[in-house]
C-alpha cells in the first residue's frame, strides 16, 4: 500500500498520467470547494450541480478535517462523490497532510489513473490549468516551470484554479501573498482564476487582466466576510457554487445557491489559444 502511494505521488508530480480529451464544444462546468464536510448542505449543493448535467466539475479542495481516507469515504463520497467521474480536483490545505492515504488513492480509484498534483486540459475552447497551492509554487519550483511551459502558446482563453486564492476579502484567511509568483506568471495569459479557502462567494474586481473568483461555500462551514473595496460581488453565510459556461472566445460565470437562485452573473472575453495579438 505504501509503495503504491509513493508511485502514485511520483506519477502525479511528473505529470505522466493521461489528460482528458480536448474539446472546443460549449461546455458547462461547476466549481466549488470546502464542501467535504458530510453535511446536508453539501449534499443539496451537489444534487443541484448533478441535476444540471455538467460536462466537468472542478473541486477546489478540502475534505475535513485532515483529508483521511475515512473522511473521503464518510464526508465527501455521499455528497460530491456522485460527480467523481467528471471531477477535476485540486488539493486543499486540509487534504495535504494525509494526501498519500486520502487524496491520491481516492482520486486514483475514482478516475482509474494516478492523480497528478498539477495538470491541464482543454475544454470548451479554453485551456484549464489545475494548480496546487499546497505544493511548492514559488520561483524556481517544478510547478512554476511546468506552468510557464503551458503558457507559451499565445492567447488568453485560460482558466486556472487552485485551493488558495491570491486575492480574497477576509473572512478567516484573506489574501495568499505566497501565491503572487503564480499570479504573476498567469498575467497576460489568463482571464479567469478560481480559488476557495475562504468559505464564501466572491468575485474580485478585474486585476492585471484577470478576475479572481472565490467559491469556498460548498458545505455548511461558512464564514462571515469583511468589507473590501476590491470586491465586485460578495456573499457570505450561504451555500453556493460557481456555474461556468465555456465557449471559444468567451465565458459566462454565475454564482448560484443550492436552490438554484442566481446571485451574480459576469462574463469574460478572451483570445483563443494560438491566436497572437
Amino acid at each position: 500500500m505504501v509503495g503504491a502511494a509513493i508511485a502514485a505521488a511520483a506519477a502525479a508530480l511528473a505529470g505522466t498520467a493521461q489528460e482528458p480529451p480536448a474539446t472546443d464544444q460549449r461546455a458547462v462546468v461547476w466549481a466549488v470547494g470546502d464542501g467535504g464536510d458530510g453535511s446536508l448542505a453539501a449534499r443539496r449543493m451537489a444534487a443541484r450541480i448533478a441535476r444540471d448535467r455538467p460536462d466537468r466539475f472542478l473541486y477546489l479542495g478540502d475534505v475535513y478535517d485532515t483529508g483521511t481516507a475515512a473522511e473521503f469515504r464518510r464526508n465527501y463520497e455521499p455528497s460530491y462523490g456522485r460527480l467523481k467521474r467528471i471531477t477535476e480536483p485540486t488539493s486543499g490545505n486540509h487534504d495535504w497532510p494525509n494526501r498519500h492515504t486520502g487524496y491520491l488513492p481516492y482520486w486514483r480509484r475514482a478516475k482509474g489513473r494516478p492523480q497528478r498534483y498539477w495538470y491541464s486540459f482543454r475544454l470548451g475552447g479554453w485551456q484549464v490549468l489545475s494548480l496546487n497551492s499546497e505544493a511548492a509554487h514559488g520561483a524556481g519550483s517544478p510547478q512554476l516551470r511546468w506552468l510557464r511551459e503551458r503558457l507559451r502558446e499565445p492567447g488568453t482563453c485560460r482558466l486556472a484554479f487552485a485551493h488558495r486564492p491570491r486575492f480574497a476579502a477576509a473572512g478567516l484567511h484573506g489574501d495568499s501573498p505566497d501565491m503572487s509568483a503564480v499570479w504573476n506568471t498567469l498575467r497576460g495569459h489568463t482571464r479567469i482564476v478560481l480559488g476557495a479557502h475562504e468559505h464564501s462567494l466572491q468575485r474580485m474586481r478585474r486585476r492585471d487582466g484577470m478576475t479572481q473568483y472565490v467559491a469556498g461555500a460548498g458545505g455548511s462551514i461558512l464564514y462571515s466576510m469583511g468589507r473590501d473595496r476590491r470586491l465586485a460581488f460578495g456573499r457570505a453565510k450561504v451555500t453556493g457554487a460557481l456555474r461556468i459556461v465555456l465557449e471559444p472566445g468567451r465565458a459566462t460565470l454565475e454564482f448560484r445557491t443550492s436552490s438554484g437562485a442566481l446571485l451574480d452573473r459576469s462574463r469574460a472575453a478572451c483570445r483563443p489559444p494560438g491566436e497572437a495579438l
